[in-house]
């Protein structure tokens, strides 16, 4: 027992929190040995055991352990230091008899095994349904009765690769590999200059490949698709690396055992150094895939992509992503739920890549692959907001020296892009003509002549945080209907008016309510004639539901140059193809929608940011009024 569990992880993670007021799981994960993956399901452990009375909260990838009762925690805190291995708790419990199970030969007793775990066995079955319950999806099964003994069945590929899922660490974590084997690691991975986090993953194959192996646990026959690896470049270098294996340990080792431990190379992440890449085939195929996503974006977003903002570094990612979802191989995404929050909008276009994936591969995309295609997408966005066709020129005005402006400016040049123009004026020298040259004035003074451009009043000492969200507003100025500088993070309350906003209580239906929508905009001229049956035949080729709660129905309008958005409430949300409609988005967009994108891009990233806040959405939903809605619809920018 103590090989597969030798010291108090859960109590020395504590410690440490107690001691540190922030940390990162890297850091931990660092400091106890063990993976990122490892440190999050024991922060989860540990907030189950601390009962309320405090919790290590966590905050985009930052972790404190707050304490609420100070009494109460000393005392779970000491018995957590008291507690002997990690046995006392269910899940490594349940890698504990997975480990036993996967290595016996012969039937195992439940009451030895709850003798050596030192626990009852009321416990033990209760930890052998929820392991039953998660080997399952492997096509494993643990057959036999606990007063006759206990049995794994399945193939020996799926007990590999629920290990490595699931249990690879509190099993293997102390299994000694021979030194000559490591060497030759070593020299394979240097030679080939393959990063460390591929060796890391090729090293837990080739350690789960050797103790199966050479303990007579034979892989066996596997898919065809499998064998196709063998033609690849790289299969070579690996192929050789066996056969090192093989002389050292002399043994032979069959194809299977060397194509298993080369699945982390096809399924390895993209190496962040790009002539690193380039020594790995790419294979062409992914090229059509990547037109055909970013085509599929446009279809349902009318959002457009250019590829060459995709570097051949994202082609290679799909076709690694592709070979991990061929063949497995998983790769564990610690910052999903980071990416999920930060980036709503890359996170829908990645669900968009994903079905595109599905339909042409007939591949499932896990969550944490799609939170790594949102990586992606997540950095086209920020470019793409950064990228200007001109730089972004802002014209400071000040009325009290010199000196005093040159202070101004050295705080904005904190906030401001370094690509921003920043020209000085002294009060007395401006002129409408020449303020309206810039994208933006910025004042300390109430400036004697007026102009066409965003003005924005500071102080000499102003708050960065509300004027960083004041200049992105502005960056919109000549896009929205009634621009307003306010400190309201939700920039569409600027394309809103009473005309554009419907209570749809009393609609039978949602092809109704939008019809209704559309009626009331045609009437008034804020769209054309023809808007209705482009928006109908948009419907027929894809839904416009959005999640469960909102719809985004969409299409080119030609009344006018401008984005047009229309909210639709429901107090009681309305049954659609199986969702519950609560609010309608209702979008007109311009016939040249290439030059609004990154306005576009805002939009669709403010509604789905509500579509993911159910209290909001709530409030969007009971709005009665147009001030109601303007009420729900402000949130400081900031928050």
């Amino acid at each position: 027992m103590k090989s597969l569990f030798s010291d108090n992880r859960i109590a020395g993670l504590l410690q440490y929190l107690r001691r540190t007021p922030v940390t990162t799981v890297s850091t931990l994960a660092s400091r106890l040995g063990v993976s990122e993956r490892t440190v999050r399901n024991d922060i989860k452990q540990i907030n189950e055991e601390l009962k309320d009375c405090a919790v290590i909260d966590g905050a985009q990838g930052k972790y404190s352990l707050r304490i609420f009762q100070e009494e109460r925690f000393r005392e779970i805190f000491s018995q957590i230091i008291q507690e002997d291995d990690f046995l006392n708790s269910s899940r490594n419990r349940m890698d504990y008899m997975f480990g036993k199970l996967m290595r016996s030969e012969q039937p195992l007793l439940a009451d030895e095994l709850a003798y050596e775990m030192n626990v009852g066995r009321t416990t033990l079955m209760n930890d052998l349904k929820k392991l039953r319950a998660e080997i399952e999806p492997y096509h494993l099964t643990i057959v036999g009765k606990t007063s006759q003994g206990l049995l794994l069945h399945g193939s020996e590929i799926e007990i590999r690769k629920y290990v490595l899922d699931n249990a690879y660490e509190p099993i293997y974590r102390t299994y000694p590999l021979d030194e000559e084997i490591v060497d030759a690691i070593a020299d394979t991975f240097t030679q080939h200059s393959f990063e460390k986090s591929v060796r890391d993953s090729f090293e837990q194959f080739a350690t789960l490949m050797l103790d199966r192996f050479l303990t007579g646990h034979y892989i066996g026959e596997l898919p065809p698709k499998y064998y196709n690896l063998t033609a690849r470049p790289e299969f070579e270098i690996f192929d050789q690396l066996i056969d090192r294996f093989a002389e050292i340990l002399r043994i032979d080792f069959p194809v299977e055992e060397r194509l298993f431990v080369f699945l982390p190379i096809v399924g390895m992440r993209t190496p962040a150094d790009v002539q690193d890449m380039h020594t790995i085939a790419l294979d062409e195929t992914v090229r059509p895939l990547l037109k055909h996503i970013l085509c599929q974006i446009k279809a349902e977003m009318d959002i457009t992509i250019e590829s060459r903002d995709f570097t051949e570094e994202f082609l290679y990612h799909l076709m690694f992503m592709l070979n991990r979802l061929r063949f497995r191989v998983r790769l564990q995404n610690p910052m999903l739920d980071d990416i999920r929050e930060k980036y709503p909008l890359a996170y829908q276009m990645a669900g968009i890549a994903s079905r595109v994936i599905t339909r042409e591969y007939g591949l499932t995309v896990t969550e944490d692959e799609r939170g790594y295609l949102a990586s992606y997408f997540g950095v086209f966005l920020t470019e793409n907001d950064l990228r200007q066709e001109k730089p972004f020129r802002v014209a400071v005005v000040c009325g009290t020296g010199r000196v005093t402006a040159r202070l101004v400016a050295v705080q904005l040049r904190k906030i401001l892009d370094s690509s921003a123009e920043l020209q000085l004026f002294a009060d007395e020298k401006v002129t409408p003509e020449l303020l309206n040259e810039f994208d933006i004035v910025l004042t300390t003074v109430d400036l004697m002549c007026s102009c066409d451009r965003p003005i924005i009043r500071i102080h000499e000492i102003f708050n960065d945080r509300e004027l960083i969200h004041k200049i992105e507003k502005a960056k919109y100025w000549d896009q929205v209907d009634v621009p307003i500088l306010d400190n309201n993070w939700f920039v569409m309350t600027g394309l809103l008016d009473e005309s554009r906003f419907f209570v749809l209580d009393g609609a039978e239906s949602y092809d109704a309510a939008v019809e209704t929508m559309v009626e009331r905009l045609t009437e008034s001229g804020q769209v054309d004639d023809g808007f209705a049956q482009r928006l109908r035949e948009r419907e027929r080729k894809g839904t416009m539901v959005f999640d469960h709660s909102i719809a985004i129905p969409h299409s080119v309008q030609y009344a006018g140059d401008k984005l047009v958005l229309a909210i639709g409430v429901f107090s009681k949300p309305l049954e659609y193809r199986d969702h519950e409609i609560r609010v309608i988005f209702l979008l007109g967009l311009p016939s040249q929608v290439a030059a609004e994108d990154s306005f576009l891009i805002r939009v669709y990233d403010e509604i789905i940011t509500i579509a993911q806040d159910e209290e909001l959405l709530n409030k969007l939903a009971a709005a009665d009024s147009f001030p109601a809605l303007l009420r729900a619809l402000y949130r400081q920018a900031g928050e």
